[in-house]
């Protein structure tokens, strides 16, 4: 398994880690992604192990907690062979202060994390989203604070908008706070956005990236092709898909996936999570798996490396017209450089 350093941290990661969504099947999202008992994750974990993996994602609002609490027993006697994310923001409960990122919620929600993973230190702490309705100061003081204690190693932020990422850089940087060192967001071939605006931060500002769905919603298993509408989640439709893909787009880029994994012996998953380890600022990909079987095809993605003229086609093949300004900065590359073909 190969390690890549964390953007400008002194942290090293796995380039892929295990997402536990998967966990309990607690609520009517979690229930269609998965139900994974205690018996089944510490399996999964196994696995993982052996291939070098030890670094587990999870959330606080995954099942209502019980994703933590099933990895917590799943890694009981060995953590610290291992590296945990987890995170907070999202609502835990009925009431104004039970989400966010107020000093007062996240000391509970850090304290409860805590509690359920059978741990007593988180080693990345992300901000789930962006709470606007709290000054930036307080939750990167709260988050520095439970750095001092000793409850957190580093910190991180998922779903910001650019400016979001930079103005809670620029704050650390004034006050001399715990900078977030990672962004978890969405990237796949076929959801790019990711490349017009906050790649280009985190090449900047030495933030490594930890991509969630990087199968874009399961659109990138092999199950969905032209004539075929496969099954599972994507294909019954639903909130918990995503944003919308237009679907020749989609049958064009799986086109091109299934070319590349004629020739190189791989899956379409496979091909579609090894052209995003090679995408700048990517450090981890976030895996998911319902069962064993689904967990080594994901972990046949590493090891191997796609040539410089698949990587291009599969990128032609995805390309989007960006919305604006960055349409328009794609003719002005002499004075503002893309870190990669938008």
């Amino acid at each position: 398994m190969e390690i890549r350093q964390l953007g400008r941290s002194g942290l090293h990661v796995p380039v892929l880690s295990l997402g536990t969504g998967t966990f309990g099947g607690v609520g009517d999202m979690f229930s269609k992604w998965g139900a994974t008992d205690v018996a089944e994750a510490r399996r999964l974990v196994d696995i993982c192990l052996e291939a070098g993996l030890n670094f587990f994602d999870t959330a606080n609002v995954y099942s209502k907690g019980a994703s933590e609490e099933i990895l917590g027993q799943a890694i009981k006697g060995r953590r610290q062979e291992l590296l945990i994310s987890t995170k907070a923001t999202f609502p835990m409960g009925p009431g104004p202060n039970d989400r966010g990122s107020s000093r007062r919620h996240l000391i509970n929600a850090a304290e409860a994390s805590l509690k359920r993973l059978g741990t007593d230190h988180i080693d990345l702490y992300f901000m789930h989203g962006f709470d606007a309705l709290t000054p930036v100061e307080e939750t990167l003081r709260v988050l520095d604070d439970l750095i001092t204690a000793g409850k957190v190693r580093y910190i991180g932020c998922s779903n910001f908008s650019g400016w979001h990422l930079m103005k809670s850089l620029s704050v650390s940087e004034r006050y001399g706070l715990a900078r977030y060192i990672a962004y978890q967001g969405y990237y796949s071939l076929v959801g790019r956005d990711y490349e017009w605006e906050l790649m280009p931060a985190a090449i900047d500002q030495g933030v490594g990236t930890m991509v969630w769905s990087p199968l874009g919603w399961g659109r990138l298993t092999g199950k969905i092709r032209r004539g075929s509408a496969g099954s599972g989640r994507i294909a019954q439709g639903g909130a918990e898909g995503g944003p919308p893909v237009d679907d020749e787009h989609l049958y064009r880029v799986v086109d091109v996936l299934d070319a590349v994994a004629g020739e190189t012996g791989k899956t379409v998953a496979q091909v579609a999570l090894n052209w995003l380890l090679q995408r700048p600022t990517v450090a981890s990909l976030v895996i998911g798996a319902r069962n064993e079987e689904q967990l080594r095809q994901n972990l046949g993605a590493v090891g191997w490396k796609l040539t410089a003229d698949q990587v291009a086609r599969l990128e032609a093949v995805s390309h989007r017209t960006p919305a604006y300004p960055y349409w328009h900065q794609m003719g002005f590359d002499m004075i503002n450089p893309k870190p990669v073909r938008w």
